[in-house]
């Protein structure tokens, strides 16, 4: 019997017995761990999963936390002021025996699920708060849609957008306006009869 586990955004063809090197697991030597992610059951009765198969599991050992070959990438700059610059990478790798493959009841194993670990100074991001989503949507509905201005006898795209600069959003508030804060407001010249109008139209 064998399995096409996924782990490391790779697939691998295992069988019990089999020695594997994937992308680093957050295990230390010695550990158990399992492999959820399985696409294929091989045998007499092949599964297929869409895309995993529903209750299997790939068990393993952990070996050692190695390290891949060494990755030389070198870049040259062409031209005037050139510059180039040589670089070794080697990858971060778990080394892991195939103890067993389960066809059902892998999530009642017990065993701790193969995970990968972040890479150094990268924090593993937190799962956003639905608090703050449910509180966002309740106060969207309280917002009050802007009146539009250009309603008004003389009020064009121009003064509208001014009047919006100057926090008048609404016939509401065009009315609602004194002489003393008319006059105050220098990005356009309120005339008496946009106050008169705006009355009107907020008292519908």
């Amino acid at each position: 019997m064998f399995a096409v586990l996924k782990t490391g955004g790779k697939q691998y063809k295992v069988q019990a017995g089999d020695i594997l090197r994937v992308e680093k697991l957050a295990a230390d030597a010695g550990e158990k761990v399992q492999f959820n992610d399985v696409l294929m059951l091989g045998g007499d009765a092949p599964v297929v999963g869409a895309p995993f198969v529903e209750g299997a599991g790939v068990q393993a050992e952990v070996i050692e936390q190695i390290k891949g070959d060494k990755v030389i990438k070198f870049v040259k700059r062409r031209r005037k002021h050139s510059s180039k610059r040589t670089v070794g990478h080697r990858q971060k790798l778990t080394l892991v025996k195939i103890t067993d493959i389960l066809s059902s009841g892998a999530d009642k194993s017990g065993i701790k699920v193969a995970t990968g670990s972040a890479p150094a100074g990268e924090a593993v991001p937190a799962a956003k708060k639905p608090a703050k989503k449910t509180a966002a949507k309740a106060e969207a509905p309280a917002a009050v849609a802007a009146d539009d201005l250009t309603a008004l006898t003389g009020v064009g795209p121009a003064a509208a957008k001014k009047l919006n600069e100057a926090g008048i959003e609404s016939f509401a508030a065009l009315a609602a306006l004194s002489d003393e804060q008319i006059a105050a407001i220098e990005t356009v010249k309120v005339k008496p009869e946009w106050v008169e109008q705006a009355k009107e139209l907020a008292q519908g």
